[in-house]
Order: C-alpha cells, then structure tokens, then sequence
C-alpha cells in the first residue's frame, strides 16, 4: 500500500475592500505567501473565509484568480457546501471543471435533528448531479453546522460513492472521534482541524491539518509536521500550540485577520463583513504576542 501523504491545507482568510467587496488582489497575494511559507494547498471558502458571507459568484470569481494567478488547482479544495443543494451544485461543477484536488463540503446546516438518511439524500443529490469527477472531502463541524457526520452516513456514502468521498475534515475537537474516523475508513484522507493534534493525527495513518492558525503559523506548523521524528519535536509542538492556544481565547475570525494584518503591516487584511465585527483594542496584546510567536509572513 502506498504511503499515505502528509499535508497542510489552509482554510485561507478572505479580504475585504472598504465597500465590503472581496478584495482580490490581496486574497491572491495572502494565499501565494502561504504556499510560500510551507503550505502544501489552500482550503477557501471555508469557516475562517467567512465562507457564508461570501456569495456563489464571489466564490467562483476568487477560485478563477487563484487558478489564473498560477496556483495549481491540484492544491485547492474549496468549501462548496451550501443550505440549497442548488448552490452546492453550482460550486462543486465549477471547481471539478477546473481540476480542483476536490471540494470541501458542509451538509446543508440550517435544519437541525436531520437524520443520516437526509443528510444522505444531500450528499446523493450533488454527486449524482455533478458526475463522476467530483471528489469530496466531508466537513463536519457539528458545533457550528449542527449536523453531524456520523460513521454510519461515512459508511454508506462510500460503499455507494467510492470514488466520489476521498476524505474528511474533523473540526469537532473531539480526537476521539478523528481517530474512530481514520481507524474505520483507512482509505480515506482523514484531517484534523488542530495543528496541536498533528503527532496523533500522522501516528493513527491520518492526512494532515487543516487549521485557521495556518494562515499566521504555516512556518511553524510545517516545521512541526517536517520534524515530527526529530529531536526538537517537543519545542516545535509546543510552538504551535502556544500560537493557537492565543486564538482559541479570541473571537477566532477577526483575530487570524488581524494578526495577518500585523504581519502584512497592512491593517487593510484586518477587514470582516457583518455580522463579525474587528477586533477590538482590549485584543491588542495578544495579536502582537501571537505574531511574535510566528513571526512575519514572508516565504521560507
């Protein structure tokens, strides 16, 4: 069996313009630096992108300059998960049409205490419309989504779309769980959401991180992932971790775009729509701690 590859996806941050406009240019810009500093692809569009503020054509619009700016679709899976199975369909054709890596894809999440045999239905209706080329990767987050993705609905996608569900993302911070995940469904890419878990993830046969701290840490996190068996794991792991233990004490979105904004020195990255607001001034500290720790965005 070939070895499984071990990768870091970005759940890149989205600009704004100051008429709340996504700001293409430094969208563009961020997400080539991060690729830079170690990245090995881009999630957009996902929670940290503040993805269900960002509509169905602004979405296509930015993965095209992703694509146009010279970064491989192989190193893009895009969030295309929707309420309306319509929309999820409009995005995942257009990002299998561009030979995206696959799609990130939330169930529908508006109507809560849906059964797996539901949320099955949804999952069906988009693969049988998009064709044979799609390939998804699950996103449960059922703290935000309040849909679960249980082992029972896995199982039954993949014995009826084997080729179409390649991998999962876990953003329940429960490792219990990521772990029954990669023990059940070893054929599939199974990432955790905490680059804190990373040692776990990589010795239970899992693919990686995608994490929001990425997008401030990815030297570091990938200084972790490339030093896992060596002798300075310990200060690496505990690097990251005090990085993101900074954000998990924040309003998590505004406070990656703020630091990001510090590290550009350009306050412009900072920029979200309603309904989050900028971080305040009482956060201040903490952002200039967090970015001490990373250090600035630049290449490696």
């Amino acid at each position: 069996m070939t070895a499984r590859k071990i990768e870091l996806f970005v759940p890149v941050i989205t600009p704004f313009a100051s008429d709340l406009s996504l700001d293409t240019d430094r969208f563009v810009t961020n997400a080539k630096a991060l690729l830079a500093a170690g990245a090995h692809g881009l999630a957009p569009f996902g929670t940290t992108s503040e993805a269900n503020s960002v509509s169905v054509a602004e979405r296509m619009a930015a993965l095209e300059a992703l694509i146009g700016a010279g970064i491989s679709p192989s190193q893009l899976i895009p969030g295309t998960g929707c309420c309306a199975a319509a929309d999820t369909i409009t995005l995942s054709a257009h990002a299998t049409k561009l030979g995206c890596r696959g799609v990130l894809m939330l169930p529908p999440f508006f109507y809560k205490g849906v059964s797996d045999e539901g949320v099955f239905n949804a999952y069906a209706q988009v693969i049988d419309a998009v064709g044979p080329d799609l390939r998804v990767y699950l996103y449960h987050i059922p703290q935000m989504s309040g849909v679960p993705i249980t082992l029972n609905l896995i199982e039954r996608l993949l014995a009826a779309y084997p080729n179409a569900i390649v991998g999962l993302k876990d953003s329940s911070g429960n490792w219990e769980n990521t772990a029954s995940v990669i023990a059940a469904f070893p054929q599939i890419d199974t990432y955790s959401a905490s680059e804190s878990l990373i040692p776990e993830n990589v010795a239970a046969g899992g693919a990686g991180c995608i994490s929001a701290s990425l997008n401030v840490n990815p030297k570091g996190i990938r200084a972790l992932l490339d030093g896992l068996s060596g002798p300075d794991h310990k200060a690496l792991h505990d690097q990251v971790s005090a990085v993101r233990k900074i954000f998990e004490s924040l309003p998590l979105i505004p406070a990656i775009k703020a630091a990001v904004a510090q590290q550009w020195a350009d306050p412009e990255f900072a920029r979200v729509r309603p309904p989050f607001v900028d971080l305040g001034p009482e956060h201040a500290d903490a952002i200039s701690e967090a970015v001490r720790l990373a250090g600035p965005q630049t290449p490696r």
